[in-house]
């Protein structure tokens, strides 16, 4: 098993580093008791499975030919009321620049949340994921 570390920097802040050496911070709203300076461990989900899908887009356009110029994904979640809190809708819209046609950007979508993105497999167990694009 390849060893993760998650190491306690103070407060309510934490920095996860891979076994090669890679590190990301995690922390919590200052009013819940963080110094607010990174993302909650839930929002980091959210994050990884933006992130997982716009990977996959991305690669997926170049292959068609027709890359972005730019890509971001808006998230909106919905959480359960009672714990532990997991997400149970989750929304990801891809807005995405340049001479990229619709059909391809919905069809590279389509493969990542059907096929590619592993975080989105998981996560789909507990919430259901919808998705949504726009080309600017």
């Amino acid at each position: 098993m390849t060893e993760h570390v998650v190491t306690w920097e103070g407060k309510r802040r934490f920095t996860g580093r891979t076994p090669d050496g890679r590190t990301g911070a995690f922390d919590i709203p200052v009013e819940k008791g963080g110094d607010g300076s990174a993302p909650s461990p839930m929002e980091a989900v959210l994050h990884a499975l933006a992130a997982c899908g716009a990977l996959d887009v991305v690669a997926i356009l170049e292959k068609m030919r027709c890359p972005p110029e730019s890509l971001r994904v808006e998230i909106g979640a919905e959480r359960a009321e009672d714990h532990p809190r997991v997400y149970t809708a989750i929304r990801l819209k891809y807005v995405v620049t340049g001479d990229v046609p619709e059909q391809k950007l919905a069809r590279a979508i389509k493969l990542s949340s059907g096929t590619f993105c592993s975080v989105g497999a998981m996560l789909g167990k507990t919430a259901e994921i919808s998705y949504a694009h726009e080309v600017s």
